[in-house]
């Protein structure tokens, strides 16, 4: 939970090495800057001379807070050997509502939320920087979760799928895949994903169990997303942005200013026309969740049938439309993926990098032609159209 990662936002300056390069081919790398007083450059009798640190003290703390930073949050971990691992990416069902409220979102750096057929969403979401001892209902994977494991080089953890989908998924993956099956509880408690309390994971057990099976537990680059804890200029007022997969799949982001982060909301169990929106909780916490960044990508799906998609993400190096929510303010970009190994990159219209705020982010994946409008001053709605 937020509660639970350190933000220093007064004597430690985040840096991205390479940040004015992020939108190069290459994958930037990343580092953190300390900043240090100047002392006068003369001293009155009995004060006392400030203590100065010397360039191997100051590298050994930098050296330090690098190896605590997460990448995909901007901010630090308590313990840094938490990162040396691949990132844990669990299947979240959000159909049908009966297995809502969801377990371990709350505890992820990224959810994706993308299309799945006849007007549901799903939900993979990604642990890296820290743990949850519950996350689901598990359900099945899909083709596009192959393209974001390799992107953030993790393993996927999912329960069944249908047989090509399956067999690409283990083609592709290999190892790095793990079916509910195969890992027993407590990665996998539970057996079946058809039923709304019938599966759930612990990402801190599924990574073990790989870490175990496959001999793999080292830190792998995850650079190229940029964080900065101050609000870019220009803007728009963003409160509010609405994301429907149809008329009765709705989820809400509501800014809130005193936590600073959006809050989220979705359709009661039984909608009706206008169906009444209740606030998402949190399985294990009962909290509402709460994320820094809530992200809306433009990509290309490609329709196999009524419930099989795959989503075009690999080879976008030139930039797709991209909506950046923060602090309260809307940002027109774009995304991009420089390889098949590298996370998403958000750059400005001007090809610059574009800094999300520092902590979690809720990234949908919209169809190339979803509508995207401002509705009133400050609350936006996304429409998801296919392709």
């Amino acid at each position: 939970m937020k509660s639970t990662r350190k933000k220093f936002t007064i004597i430690l300056i985040i840096a991205i090495i390479g940040l004015t390069n992020a939108c190069q081919p290459s994958s930037p790398t990343q580092s953190l800057v300390l900043s240090t007083p100047k002392s006068d450059s003369t001293l009155a009798v009995n004060t006392p001379q400030p203590i100065v640190s010397t360039p191997s003290e100051e590298n050994s703390v930098k050296k330090s807070l690098q190896d605590k930073y997460n990448p995909l949050t901007g901010e630090f971990v308590d313990d840094p050997k938490i990162l040396n691992r691949r990132p844990v990416m669990i299947k979240v069902s959000n159909f049908p509502r009966e297995g809502r409220p969801h377990a371990g979102l709350a505890f992820a750096d990224i959810v994706f939320d993308y299309y799945i057929g006849t007007g549901m969403n799903r939900f993979l979401a990604l642990f890296y920087g820290q743990d949850a001892a519950q996350i689901g209902p598990v359900r099945s994977g899909r083709l596009v979760d192959i393209s974001l494991t390799h992107l953030y080089q993790g393993i996927l953890g999912f329960g069944s799928a249908d047989g090509d989908t399956r067999a690409s998924i283990f083609s592709s993956l290999g190892r790095r895949a793990i079916i509910n099956l195969e890992a027993p509880c407590p990665a996998f408690c539970g057996t079946d994903t058809h039923d709304v309390n019938g599966v759930f994971a612990n990402s801190a057990e599924v990574s073990k169990w790989y870490s175990q099976n496959a001999d793999d537990n080292q830190r792998y680059d995850l650079s190229g997303m940029v964080f900065d804890p101050n609000t870019p200029v220009n803007g728009k007022p963003g409160d509010q942005v609405t994301i429907k997969f149809n008329y009765e799949n709705i989820g809400e982001w509501r800014y809130n200013k005193t936590s600073g982060n959006y809050l989220r909301w979705t359709e009661q169990a039984s909608p009706d026309i206008n169906p009444n929106l209740v606030e998402s909780l949190e399985r294990t916490t009962g909290k509402q969740l709460a994320f820094s960044n809530v992200i809306i990508i433009f990509a290309k799906y490609i329709e196999y049938a009524a419930s099989k998609h795959n989503v075009e993400l690999w080879q976008n190096t030139e930039g797709q439309r991209a909506i950046v929510f923060r602090n309260g303010q809307v940002f027109e970009g774009k995304w991009k993926t420089n390889s098949q190994t590298t996370p998403i990159q958000f750059i400005d219209n001007n090809n610059q990098p574009l800094p999300l705020a520092p902590g979690n982010s809720w990234i949908v994946i919209a169809g190339l032609n979803s509508s995207f409008i401002e509705k009133k001053q400050g609350q936006w709605e996304m429409f998801f159209i296919l392709p």
